[in-house]
C-alpha cells in the first residue's frame, strides 16, 4: 500500500513544518537530531514531496548505508525521481564493473535533464571525479553574474529545455523576457530568478518574489534543469572532461548528511588510501595517473559541499529536535507486538515482503495496525 499517509503524518509535526520554513539557503547548514531508524529518511521523503521543484542530495559514509537510503526512499517516493550515484569499485582511474559504471552515468543523466528529485550518493563518490559525456554538460543550463553570454542564445536554450514563454512567470517551467530582463522559474531552483544583461554581459542576477514580482536577494549564479528529456543532441558536441559530482549538483541543492563525521573521515580515508593505492601500482610497473585526477582534495571537497544548502541529520549539534522515539525491540516476541498494536499511538509496520505482510494480516489483523508492504 502507498505510505502517503505516514509522510502526511510527518509533514504534519510542527518540528517539520517549522525546518519547512527555515530550510537552510546555500553555504548555510542545520543540524537536525531525534530522528531514530529510518526516520531521517522519511523526513527527507517529505521535504521532497513539499518541495517539488528542488533537488535533494543524500551523502552517507558507505555504500551499504547508501543501499539503505535508497531502498527506504524508494519505497516511500518511489523508483522513478529516486537514483543511486554510487562510488566506483576501485580506486583506479576505470571502473572494473561495467553495471557500476553504466549506473553512474545513467544517474548524471538524469540528474542534468531533471529526472532525480533525490540523489543518493556516497562520501567518497562525492569525492571522486568522473568523466562526464559534454552532452551531459548541455542539458543543464547555469547562469552566473560578469559572464558573457547572449540574452536571445539564452532563451533559446530555455525553449528547446521545454520551457514556456509567457508574459509574466508564475510558476515553474516558465520564463518571460522584458528588454534586457529575463524571469525564469526552473526545477533546481529555490527561488526564481530575475537576470539582466547589459549588452551580451549579465549584469546582475537576483531572485524575485512570484506574487509581488519584486527583486529580492542578489545570487551569484542559478542552475536551470530542463522539463522535458529530449537534450540538445543536434549541437553535435562531443569529448568529456573529468568533473566532480558536487559540481554538478544545481546550485540550490539541498544536501542531506548523514552522520556528518562520518562522511568526513570516509573523505579523508579515500584520499590517503588512494596515496597508496598509487604507490603499490608504480612499484609493479604501471603509470597510474595522479591522485588529483581521481578525487579532489578534502579541503576542496569541504569548501564545495559547505557553498550548498545542507542538513546534518543524526549530529550531535542540532537546531531542531524532533520529539521522535525509536520503537520497542521486539524480535518474534508476538504476544508483546499484540500489546504494543492495541495501545495508542497509532501503529504502522512496514513489512519487508508480500508473504510476511499476509502472515501478519492473519496474526494480527488490519484493524489494530496498519500494515504495508516494501516495494
Amino acid at each position: 500500500m502507498s505510505l502517503d499517509f505516514l509522510l502526511q503524518r510527518f509533514h504534519d509535526l510542527p518540528a517539520t513544518r517549522s525546518l519547512i520554513e527555515r530550510l537552510p539557503s546555500a553555504g548555510k547548514r542545520i543540524g537536525v537530531g531525534g530522528l531514530p531508524g529510518s526516520s531521517p529518511a522519511v523526513l527527507t521523503a517529505t521535504l521532497a514531496r513539499a518541495l517539488p521543484q528542488r533537488v535533494f542530495t543524500v551523502v552517507a559514509p558507505t555504500p551499504a548505508d547508501g543501499e539503505r537510503w535508497l531502498a527506504d526512499l524508494q519505497t516511500l517516493l518511489g523508483p522513478d525521481t529516486t537514483a543511486l550515484y554510487p562510488q566506483r569499485e576501485s580506486l583506479g582511474a576505470e571502473e572494473p564493473h561495467y553495471e557500476l559504471a553504466g549506473e553512474r552515468i545513467e544517474t548524471l543523466e538524469a540528474l542534468l535533464r531533471g529526472a532525480v528529485r533525490v540523489l543518493i550518493t556516497t562520501a567518497r563518490a562525492s569525492a571522486e571525479r568522473t568523466a562526464v559525456p559534454a552532452a551531459l554538460e548541455q542539458a543543464r543550463l547555469v547562469i552566473g553574474t560578469k559572464e558573457e553570454r547572449s540574452l536571445t542564445d539564452t532563451t533559446q536554450h530555455l525553449a528547446e529545455m521545454g520551457y514556456a514563454r509567457v508574459p509574466t512567470v508564475t510558476e515553474v517551467a516558465q520564463y518571460s523576457v522584458r528588454g534586457g530582463i529575463l524571469d525564469v522559474y526552473g526545477f533546481g531552483m529555490a527561488t526564481p530568478a530575475r537576470i539582466e544583461w547589459w549588452g551580451d554581459e549579465v549584469a546582475s542576477v537576483r531572485s524575485f518574489d512570484l506574487d509581488t514580482q519584486r527583486s529580492g536577494d542578489t545570487l551569484d549564479r542559478v542552475t536551470v534543469l530542463p522539463v522535458r528529456s529530449e537534450q540538445l543532441t543536434a549541437t553535435g558536441s562531443v569529448g568529456s572532461r573529468r568533473s566532480n559530482l558536487l559540481d554538478l549538483l544545481p546550485t540550490d541543492t539541498v544536501v542531506v548528511t548523514d552522520q556528518e563525521s562520518a562522511v568526513q573521515r570516509e573523505v579523508e580515508r579515500a584520499w590517503a588510501d588512494a596515496a597508496h593505492h598509487l604507490e603499490v601500482a608504480r612499484r609493479m610497473g604501471e603509470e597510474p595517473p595522479p591522485r588529483e585526477e581521481l578525487l579532489i582534495e578534502p579541503e576542496v571537497w569541504r569548501a564545495r559541499l559547505t557553498a550548498l544548502a545542507r542538513i546534518a541529520v543524526s549530529d550531535a549539534e542540532t537546531e531542531q529536535r524532533f520529539p521522535l522515539a525509536p520503537p520497542e525491540h521486539i524480535d518474534r516476541d508476538l504476544k508483546r507486538l499484540r500489546q504494543i498494536v492495541t495501545q495508542p499511538p497509532p501503529t504502522v509496520i512496514l513489512c519487508d515482503n508480500e508473504g510476511q505482510l499476509e502472515r501478519l494480516e492473519e496474526l494480527l489483523g488490519t484493524d489494530r495496525a496498519t500494515l504495508a508492504g516494501s516495494t
